[in-house]
């Protein structure tokens, strides 16, 4: 009788543990999804919540931070016009921290002119409180035949 309790006990705990990491993936993802929108409109006061104060952009042209990252969108030096999400894979390594990956076909406005590039986006998240911050976004330059293995 003992073996059969602790065998429940650990489905009970194994199933608790799925649906949050289950809820945990779609958040983030739905997160993920509304920056996009956020960087298309410009809306850096969002993104300013959403950002980590200590966050790192990695771009084609250059790595810098938060503030660099806002005044780039605000003034539209890079119009991140709109991301065509193609695939997402989410990993949830402790209910904490949260490893995104984006296959997009980027359209963005840079230095007057529209570009369209290829990218696989690394989304690195953080929980801090009830709040998800990013702490690090990478654009890697990848061919419109990439796949994100799942």
């Amino acid at each position: 009788m003992r073996t059969f309790q602790i065998g429940i006990f650990l489905i009970v705990i194994s199933a608790t543990s799925f649906a949050q990491e289950a809820t945990i993936q779609k958040k983030v993802k739905e997160l993920s999804e509304l920056k996009w929108q956020w960087m298309e409109d410009k809306d850096v006061d969002k993104l300013a919540h959403l950002f980590h104060d200590k966050s790192r952009f990695v771009h084609m042209s250059g790595s810098w931070k938060k503030d660099r990252e806002l005044e780039i969108i605000k003034t539209g030096s890079i119009w991140y016009k709109n991301a065509d999400v193609h695939d997402v894979v989410v990993e949830v390594f402790d209910n904490n921290t949260v490893v995104l990956w984006n296959r997009i076909t980027l359209t963005a406005h840079v230095r007057g002119n529209d570009v369209s590039n290829e990218f696989t986006v690394t989304e690195f998240y953080k929980k801090e409180g009830d709040d998800w911050k990013l702490l690090n976004l990478t654009f890697s330059s990848v061919r419109d035949t990439h796949k994100i293995e799942h």
